[in-house]
């Protein structure tokens, strides 16, 4: 059987453990805790130690295994042994904190330092009271150059079908980035210089 790796990464309480809940066929595997530090609390009152686990069948000869990353930086060393296995990824951003915008940035700077893996931005919470639209997030989250982004897909990770639908917007990522690296180099175009 083919399996394919999926880590969904972010700040705390952007969605992770819920989005691996909503989609999941088995009962998920989880690391949760009671929370000790003082951000954390303010947010939630258990919170993601190690990782989270799910599985999602695709077919007799497909399965895509999803972990969730804690979402502090004092987990980082959990960060490095997931990322590492990753076929894809997904860094999850809730738009309604926009003072975690920072910290998301280098949650996904840490990631690409370690991972080629084709990645999209989902984004969370885009209900609540202050979130940002979603144009105005690539430049927080220092994705400015066009051409290089990556998908930015808004994701309720309550709702099983916009999990669904954003992990088949990161598997067409995905198909389209082999793809491309497969691609002949172009050949070079002569230019003729009228004078």
């Amino acid at each position: 059987m083919q399996i394919m790796r999926l880590i969904v990464t972010g700040p705390v309480g952007a969605g992770k453990s819920t989005f691996i809940q909503s989609v999941s066929e088995i009962q998920v595997v989880d690391t949760d805790r009671r929370a000790t530090d003082a951000t954390t609390l303010s947010l939630k009152h258990k919170t993601t130690v190690a990782f989270d686990f799910g599985r999602l069948q695709f077919s007799p000869k497909m399965a895509l295994h999803l972990y969730g990353t804690p979402g502090q930086a004092r987990f980082d060393f959990m960060w490095d042994l997931l990322i590492c296995k990753a076929h894809i990824y997904m860094l999850l951003v809730a738009a309604h904190r926009p003072h975690e915008f920072r910290y998301a940035r280098r949650m996904l700077s840490f990631m690409q330092h370690r991972s080629r893996a084709p990645y999209i931005v989902g984004i969370t919470h885009t209900d609540k009271e202050g979130a940002w639209e979603l144009e105005d997030l690539p430049i927080a989250l220092g994705l400015l150059d066009e051409t290089t982004r990556p998908p930015l897909v808004v994701v309720n990770p309550r709702d099983a079908e916009s999990v669904k639908r954003s992990i088949v917007v990161l598997i067409r990522h995905f198909i389209q980035q082999r793809k491309d690296q497969k691609a002949p180099p172009r050949a070079a175009t002569a230019v003729t210089i009228a004078s």
